[in-house]
C-alpha cells in the first residue's frame, strides 16, 4: 500500500499521472449505426478552462493541427454567425482526397456544433459541450460525432480507425490547451 501511495504522489508531483489521466476520455464509445455510419460519444476531462478549449475548437485555420489525419482547409468563410468550412481529408483507409463541407456555430451555453452541408459524406454531425469544473479551471467536455462516408469501406473498419484517431485527437487538444494555458492566453 505504501508503494502505491508513493508512486501516485511522485506521479502527481511530476505531472505524469495527472497528464495521462486527463488525456484519457472518461468514457469513449465508438460503434456502427444500424442505418449506416459510425457514432462516437465521449466524456473528456481537460486540465484547462473551457475558454481555452473553445478557442482551440474555433480556430478553424488551425483545425488540421488537432488531428493525425492529413487534412487541409480549402476555404473558411464566416457568414451570419456561422463558419462554413471546406476541408480536404486524406486518409489511409480511403483512396484520394475526401471533401467535407460543413457549417459550425458556437453554442451560447459553451461548445460547438458542426453539421454537414456537402461533400463526400452522407452524414456528419459533431457536437462539443464544454462544462466548467473545479471552479472553471478544468473542462468536462461531452463529445458526439456521427460520420458516414461515401465509400465501399465497411463501417466497422471506419469505427476501428475512428476510435484510434479520437484518442489521438483528444490528446492533441489537451496538449495544445496546456500550451495555451502556460502562455497565459
Amino acid at each position: 500500500m505504501f508503494w502505491r501511495v508513493l508512486f501516485l504522489l511522485v506521479g502527481l508531483m511530476s505531472g505524469d499521472v495527472g497528464r495521462s489521466l486527463a488525456a484519457e476520455p472518461v468514457a469513449l464509445e465508438v460503434y456502427t449505426e444500424p442505418g449506416g455510419g459510425v457514432k462516437a460519444t465521449a466524456t473528456i476531462l481537460f486540465p484547462v478552462a473551457p475558454a481555452i478549449i473553445q478557442r482551440l475548437l474555433t480556430d478553424y485555420a488551425h483545425w488540421p493541427e488537432l488531428f493525425d489525419t492529413r487534412m487541409r482547409m480549402a476555404e473558411i468563410r464566416e457568414q451570419d454567425g456561422k463558419v462554413l468550412t471546406d476541408i480536404r481529408i486524406e486518409h489511409a483507409l480511403l483512396p484520394g482526397e475526401r471533401r467535407l463541407l460543413s457549417e459550425s456555430r458556437t453554442l451560447p451555453t459553451g461548445g460547438l456544433l458542426t453539421e454537414l452541408t456537402g461533400g463526400d459524406f452522407k452524414q456528419y454531425h459533431r457536437f462539443w459541450k464544454l462544462i466548467p469544473v473545479d471552479g472553471g479551471t478544468h473542462t468536462k467536455a461531452e463529445f458526439e460525432l456521427l460520420v458516414e462516408i461515401e465509400t465501399v469501406v465497411p463501417d466497422w473498419m471506419v469505427a476501428v480507425a475512428m476510435r484510434r484517431e479520437l484518442d489521438s485527437h483528444f490528446a492533441i487538444v489537451r496538449e495544445k490547451g496546456l500550451a495555451l494555458a502556460r502562455q497565459g492566453k
